[in-house]
């Protein structure tokens, strides 16, 4: 082998090396932020929630293969190596018995050392329970949040075999807990969240670029394959298989939509929207980005695109100077579209529910977002009718989501420009803030 062959041999060697040496930099990083978060969440956020909704213990049910969704958030894992009930079974039990602390108990479970207090076995949860005869047991069974219904049919039978009669009266759903311990974060989490926002708007806008839109050549499935292989390149998790990278075509008679598919080349004149989001760390994004595909001789956005675009920009700010925290969803919703009607915009009360009326129709579909997708916190938005009724909290996170349809001259009665925005920002005292910059402008692709 030739000198210079033996040098790029270990020259690629050394820059292998030191990509998998960032790699291990970058996963303990993000390991210790969540160990961080659930600390602190646990410490700052768990306690004000159970006595929020009037909670004195909450059980969490873990099986081997079966963990609950909320086990990550509170350090916890899998049962223990200890067989009960023919399963591999165990239980993390929270109790406020007064003081700044909620007590946690790791019974045939596993739990975070530097987080739990006691450690025991499955078969010691009676006992454990009537030591303290808690008032309002929690268990998550819910009808309205996915993930505070963890609780599966046969762990449920388990525990009140456990429990007893006595305690299995005092069962109660967790679902308004889990809301409120997920939907309201602390400082790090809101770094992390951050973090992972910018990261998904950066590859969004590479996405919508002439890095990976060819005119004439570039499918729209294709974008969507190159965006599911930044989740590879990044080690990010996803909520959807495919990203929905769309274009609408409101003059169709149906109004349809044309999705993340392979037959459609993207071409001059199309406008390309992108909902997608990532998975980093415990946290999930949800963030939409636009862009306008020029036609030859073409160097700007076209009138009728650009006048529906800033359309709903308007109608954002409106919508931003109007969220407060304090109100419910229900309350807001109510406002926004108030403020909306009093400039001129038109209420659509339910997605694509288009009216032939030559006005700026407005849809608002605004949810928590942070973890698992829509997440489990407040919606501003009428069909989701639990969590519309949630109050608004400080730290929440939203997903600032509405849907804009423009009527355009010379199209159709009733076929208007679709404009959708999505942002996803925090809720503070002042009202809406975004951890990174909203978008203000259509990207252009040529």
């Amino acid at each position: 082998m030739s000198k210079k062959r033996i040098l790029l041999a270990f020259l690629s060697f050394i820059i292998l090396f030191q990509g998998f040496h960032i790699q291990a930099q970058e996963v303990r990083k993000r390991l210790e932020t969540l160990n961080l978060i659930c600390k602190e969440k646990l410490d700052i956020i768990l306690p004000k929630a159970m006595r929020e909704n009037n909670i004195d213990m909450w059980i969490i049910v873990n099986k081997f293969g079966h963990s609950d969704p909320l086990s990550e958030d509170v350090g916890g894992g899998g049962p223990s190596d200890k067989w009960s009930h023919g399963e591999f079974l165990g239980y993390l039990v929270f109790t406020d018995r007064g003081g700044d602390r909620i007590e946690r108990a790791a019974l045939g479970a596993r739990g975070n050392r530097s987080l739990y207090d006691i450690f025991g076995e499955t078969k010691d949860l009676r006992k454990f329970v009537a030591e303290r005869d808690p008032k309002r047991i929690a268990v998550n069974m819910s009808e309205k949040v996915g993930v505070a219904d963890g609780l599966s049919y046969t762990c449920y039978l388990s525990l009140i075999k456990d429990l007893g009669e006595k305690y299995v009266k005092r069962l109660v759903s967790a679902e308004k807990l889990v809301c409120e311990f997920r939907s309201q974060r602390v400082l790090s989490e809101v770094v992390a969240f951050a973090n992972a926002c910018e990261l998904t708007r950066k590859i969004e806008d590479r996405a919508l670029s002439n890095e990976v839109i060819t005119p004439g050549v570039t499918t729209l499935a294709d974008v969507a394959w190159w965006l599911k292989e930044q989740h590879w390149a990044y080690g990010l998790g996803s909520t959807l298989r495919l990203p929905a990278v769309f274009i609408r075509y409101p003059e169709d008679p149906y109004g349809s939509e044309i999705t993340s598919n392979d037959y459609h080349i993207i071409q001059g004149g199309d406008l390309v929207q992108i909902d997608w989001g990532v998975r980093m760390m415990n946290f999930s994004t949800d963030i939409k980005r636009i862009a306008y595909v020029l036609r030859e001789g073409e160097t700007a956005v076209p009138p009728d695109i650009q006048n529906a675009f800033e359309a709903a920009l308007k109608a954002r700010d409106i919508m931003r100077k109007n969220i407060k925290p304090g109100r419910t969803g229900a309350e807001t919703i109510e406002i926004l579209y108030r403020k909306l009607e009093e400039a001129g915009f038109v209420r659509m009360e339910h997605e694509d529910q288009m009216t032939d009326l030559d006005h700026i129709e407005v849809n608002i579909g605004m949810h928590s977002v942070g973890n698992q997708g829509h997440g489990a916190g407040p919606a501003i938005w009428a069909e989701k009718p639990f969590r519309h009724e949630l109050e608004i909290k400080p730290t929440n996170f939203l997903a600032f989501e509405f849907m804009l349809y423009f009527p355009v001259p010379g199209w159709k009665r009733g076929k208007k420009r679709y404009i959708a925005i999505e942002e996803d920002v925090i809720i503070t005292e002042n009202g809406v803030e975004c951890p990174y910059p909203m978008i203000e402008r259509i990207l252009l692709i040529r």
